[in-house]
């Protein structure tokens, strides 16, 4: 049992990418996209969640830029099982929440509004350069099913992040598909992790370490 006023503790099953969200009021927010971390170290600090169709509005008024990323702080959620995660807060105060990305255009450079009339009597669809930005700071990282891991800077890869491992709220490692080294998933603790960026996750690993990697059996306990 919980003590009022602390945290529940955390098993190795938290956060599973692709679990449900759901609001304090019930609702069907949308489900776990990826992670926002700490950049050095690897502390969680939100969530980023793919709105359903129905909550984003897509259903009812597609539009091209309408966004449907929205992060959460870590702070907002009440509890965590590996297919539900559920929210502290309201439906109407995640509708409130800022999008995850947001896009704008460079400024125009010279030349651009000659190509611009050219493209328009061409008909070649030339348009300004338009920029993604995602709503972190830039010692966060997003860690997300998918993502590469790659070794030190030997250009090698390792596999693919699969899932999170956590203990009491930390990060204890992640899950990888391997690529060419094993033929089941492997955990690679967080004490291998070194640099990191939005590309890619680096691991420093020697050829013993990685013959000592074992396959992950998770057993849904803390």
């Amino acid at each position: 049992m919980a003590i009022q006023g602390q945290q529940p503790r955390r098993s190795v099953e938290d956060f599973h990418f692709g679990a449900k969200v759901v609001s304090a009021d019930g609702r069907h927010i949308g489900f776990l996209n990826f992670m926002i971390i700490d950049g050095e170290s690897f502390d969680i600090h939100a969530i980023v969640v793919k709105e359903t169709r129905h909550f984003s509005g897509h259903y009812v008024a597609a539009t091209a830029l309408m966004e449907d990323d929205i992060s959460i702080p870590v702070g907002a959620v009440k509890d965590v099982a590996r297919e539900l995660i559920t929210l502290s807060i309201t439906s109407a105060e995640v509708r409130r929440t800022e999008p995850y990305l947001t896009y704008h255009y460079l400024p125009p450079e010279k030349g651009d509004a000659g190509r611009l009339l050219m493209a328009q009597v061409a008909q070649t669809g030339y348009a300004p350069h338009l920029v993604e930005e995602a709503h972190k700071r830039l010692d966060e990282l997003e860690i997300c099913r998918g993502e590469n891991v790659m070794l030190g800077h030997t250009g090698q890869k390792l596999g693919t992040v699969q899932d999170l491992v956590l203990d009491d709220g930390e990060l204890a490692g992640v899950v990888i598909r391997p690529e060419g080294f094993f033929k089941e998933h492997v955990l690679l603790q967080v004490r291998f992790l070194g640099r990191s960026d939005d590309l890619a996750l680096f691991a420093h690993l020697t050829e013993a370490d990685i013959a000592r990697l074992q396959p992950f059996h998770p057993s849904g306990t803390a």
